[in-house]
């Protein structure tokens, strides 16, 4: 970007203020900017619950000041300005400034990027702006005198010792995560399918949000340089893998070949959103009889299979926080009211599939001739395990392991469904 000759491009204050709206970095450029100016913009910007078109705009206007800013990751990057200065020229600015620290800290742009690189980047504030007019934003033109390398965060390095651990197997055929000349006894291969279900359903049962994260945890004991192949049937998204899994192959025949770690790692991880079956439907009706009385009826029913049990079932009801005592009637389990999560707690240690049971209770209020806030009916929530399910509909095929010494070799294969915000409105 070319410098800018016209007063009305400049920028009074330019601030990166991340998600809870503390300041990082500022720079004032103009003395009728006041300190305190940032305040204004953490408090009708960063912590407003405001969702209208209007409080969303990226430029805004508070006082006698302007505020153009951006949001990059958890980062807002704002510029202040009280003259009648271009917006979309200063907008591109700040998109602009964005890709300049990227092209320095490897791609990455976070609060954690921008505390770690302090000096860097006030040393490229001071080439970009000249008192306060954008100057020269382009990274190849910077770098040829800046040379100073951005900090690189824990995340960002273990991914790109990966990437170098996977190069270095296409290339030499080298494993860098096992070491050679390992032997046991009894070779065993033990894979956990470990699925977390999300869910939140409308008071009328129709299904709002819906989605399974899963993990293939491996424990592997086998002797030597063993190859396994792993086939899966063809319901995943969002698919990553450890770096120990033969990429090229995976994209070309869709097997999933790798020489393992010994003992246990990760496999894979993988995200589904179509095609899932939820393994609880549940249904509540609340009854409001005045100020001092709710009925409460919950229907739970659970649509896996028969033979398959699932474990550690609590459901919450929530109730108004001026609750007194509650009398229930239950199909199965244990309930009780607990006053500290202003909540009816219903815990069945066992739910078999295609069951169904139900919770009613009677709920007493605390008479007060104070008016009250209307109680706003948090959702119903449930947690639970279901082992040997699945939600997704991801499969094992086969598992295959393939070693020269072609020994003998015990594998096992595991389901786990666990439950993660499986939430009902009331």
């Amino acid at each position: 970007m070319a410098a800018l000759a016209s007063c009305n491009e400049s920028l009074g204050a330019l601030y990166f203020i991340n998600g809870r709206g503390d300041v990082l970095i500022q720079r004032i450029y103009r003395d009728d900017i006041e300190r305190n100016l940032a305040s204004a913009f953490r408090s009708q910007v960063v912590n407003s619950r405001d969702t209208d078109a209007a409080s969303l705009a990226p430029v805004r206007q508070f006082g006698d000041a302007s505020y153009i800013y951006l949001r990059a990751s958890n980062v807002y990057l704002l510029a202040i300005t009280k003259r009648n200065s271009n917006a979309m020229m200063i907008m591109q600015f700040l998109s602009r400034l964005v890709d300049l620290v990227k092209s320095y800290c490897h791609g990455e742009f976070s609060e954690d990027v921008i505390k770690g690189n302090f000096v860097l980047i006030y040393e490229l504030l001071d080439e970009v702006l000249d008192h306060g007019y954008p100057q020269v934003t382009d990274p190849a033109v910077m770098k040829s005198f800046i040379f100073q390398k951005g900090w690189v965060t824990p995340a960002t390095k273990k991914k790109r010792e990966a990437e170098a651990a996977n190069a270095t197997l296409q290339v030499t055929g080298a494993v860098g995560w096992r070491k050679e000349g390992l032997r046991y006894k009894k070779n065993e291969v033990f894979l956990d399918v470990i699925e977390t279900v999300n869910m939140l359903m409308s008071a009328q049962g129709s299904v709002l949000r819906c989605d399974v994260q899963g993990r293939l945890v491996m424990k592997a004991f086998l002797s030597g340089m063993p190859d396994i192949k792993l086939g899966l049937n063809d319901k995943l998204e969002d698919v990553t893998f450890h770096p120990c899994v033969n990429l090229g192959r995976f994209n070309a025949e869709k097997v999933v070949s790798f020489v393992p770690p010994d003992g246990e790692f990760e496999l894979m991880k993988y995200r589904c959103t179509e095609g899932i079956t939820l393994p609880f439907k549940a249904v509540a009706l609340i009854q409001e009889h005045g100020r001092t009385r709710i009925d409460v009826t919950v229907k739970v029913k659970s649509t896996f299979p028969q033979k398959i049990f699932a474990t550690n079932v609590v459901v919450l009801v929530p109730v108004p926080d001026q609750t007194a005592r509650a009398s229930f009637n239950l199909t199965a389990g244990k309930a009780k009211y607990d006053p500290k999560r202003h909540a009816l707690v219903w815990k069945l240690k066992k739910f078999a599939g295609e069951a169904e049971h139900t919770l009613t209770a009677s709920v007493e209020l605390i008479a007060t001739t104070r008016d009250r806030k209307p109680w706003s009916r948090p959702p119903l929530s449930m947690s639970f395990q279901v082992p040997m399910h699945s939600a997704s509909g991801v499969r094992v095929q086969y598992l295959k392991v393939w070693e020269k010494s072609s020994y003998k070799v015990d594998k096992w294969v595991r389901k786990l469904l666990r439950s993660g915000d499986y939430q009902v409105r009331l």
